[in-house]
């Protein structure tokens, strides 16, 4: 899959599996933006890939403001003249409670970020990729955008309403050559899962004991499924989830 005079923007990109597509981008040859709200990683993270050979930008954005995501696409075009794909991973997570133990406030965020930041990234990358005739957006939801799971209903909400949003918006603009798909990632070895197993007193073992082919997934699988998904290898894949979890959910 080779990405060379492609240009990539990445949302949520200071760590894990966004940390990992950047780099996979670049690797292929893509020149790449990526944005999140903590800036000190994400000078980092730039430094750590201009260091890998990889032509890339840092912005610090907060995919629920609007206003700093239209700004975000607007330099991704200004610094290298197009926008051909892009990955919306910003998301957060909540405390595992049942639903009538969450408050109106953990709900709200979550659907800040997750539902109404998804939506504000693809509007304003979109209004870019027609005037070029071709793009690729690929959106991360969960295995929560498909199956449920107890304590976690706000996170479910959100992660089926980016797969709704995948779908339709792919139905919208199929026949402008605009291809978006999603990405469904199983347990995968981040912090988030980290702090996850432990409010659960559960170990990384424990889990991949659970999952079929028994070990929890790499950031590095994840991010050559997104790389996958862009390029055109996937030419004739739109509005579709790529599950990525070891076999969890057919077991």
């Amino acid at each position: 899959m080779k990405l060379e005079n492609k240009v990539t923007l990445i949302t949520g990109a200071t760590s894990g599996i966004d940390k990992a597509t950047a780099k996979a981008f670049g690797v292929a040859g893509a020149k790449v933006v990526f944005s999140g709200r903590r800036e000190p990683e994400g000078k980092a993270t730039e430094a750590q890939l201009r260091d890998a050979g990889v032509d890339c930008l840092f912005v610090r954005s907060d995919v629920s403001n609007e206003a700093e995501i239209k700004a975000l696409v607007q330099t991704t075009v200004e610094k290298f003249g197009k926008l051909d794909y892009a990955f919306n991973n910003a998301s957060i997570e909540a405390l595992p409670k049942p639903l009538h133990e969450q408050s109106i406030e953990d709900f709200d965020e979550l659907m800040a970020i997750n539902t109404r930041g998804l939506f504000l990234c693809m509007k304003y990358e979109i209004q870019q990729m027609p005037t070029q005739g071709t793009g690729a957006i690929v959106n991360t939801s969960s295995l929560g955008g498909l199956i449920a799971f107890p304590g976690a209903s706000p996170c479910v909400a959100s992660k089926h309403a980016v797969m709704g949003l995948t779908r339709a918006a792919a139905l919208d603009y199929a026949k402008q050559g605009i291809r978006i798909n999603a990405v469904t990632p199983g347990a995968t070895a981040t912090e988030t899962l980290d702090r996850s197993l432990d409010r659960m007193g559960l170990t990384a073992d424990d889990f991949a004991s659970t999952v079929p082919m028994g070990r929890i997934g790499r950031v590095e699988e994840i991010a050559q499924a997104v790389v996958f998904l862009c390029s055109d290898a996937a030419s004739y894949i739109t509005g579709q989830p790529l599950v990525i979890d070891g076999g969890f959910t057919v077991s």
